[in-house]
């Protein structure tokens, strides 16, 4: 095909015109990898603007003041909870009538406390799964543990026992069988 073309003087015209064939249709339908480029550099970019917004970040007064006082509402709600019990026995008639303030809430608003209880709670234990330290790429906690999926040791015992060197320990998948036939 080289030769046909160079015999016919079109080697570098089919160039252009193949050249120019793309330019045009990118006026039509955008291009792909280009536009998959562009959104990694956003990404990138993105990313380093939000690192370096936090990279100086220090534990001063203030934030341990902070950090003090978002510890507070857990043990106030448990110790609060524990305290209308004592105040239930101490002062019924009392109690009974702070119950009946409270049952002259109006729902809407036992579902907004409800929201910012849950939001708060799920924001503080999304913030301690983040803070949480990764060994190897694996999350340092309690419970069960992911192992990436390129570890081969994590997907084949057989593998792990013999590098262990306890080759004797190799579990099997499968049990033998005896039929009578083959006796």
């Amino acid at each position: 095909m080289g030769l046909i073309g160079r015999a016919m003087g079109m080697g570098q015209a089919a160039g252009a015109i193949g050249e120019a064939a793309q330019g045009l249709s990118e006026v039509f339908v955008a291009n792909a990898t280009r536009a998959m480029e562009l959104d990694a550099e956003i990404h990138r970019a993105t990313m380093e603007t939000a690192g370096a917004e936090f990279q100086y970040a220090g534990s001063g007064l203030f934030d341990r003041a902070i950090n003090g006082l978002n510890r507070l509402p857990r043990p106030m709600l448990a110790l609060g909870t524990l305290g209308l019990f004592v105040y239930a026995m101490v002062d019924p008639a009392g109690f009974a009538r702070r119950m009946v303030g409270l049952e002259a809430v109006p729902e809407p608003l036992w579902w907004l406390l409800g929201a910012i209880v849950s939001f708060y709670f799920g924001a503080r234990e999304l913030h301690y799964t983040r803070a949480a330290p990764r060994v190897g790429g694996l999350l340092r906690r309690g419970g069960l543990r992911q192992a990436p999926a390129d570890d081969p040791v994590a997907v084949n015992p057989a593998l792990s026992a013999w590098r262990n060197g306890a080759a004797d320990q190799v579990p099997s998948n499968s049990t033998r069988e005896t039929s009578p036939r083959s006796q």
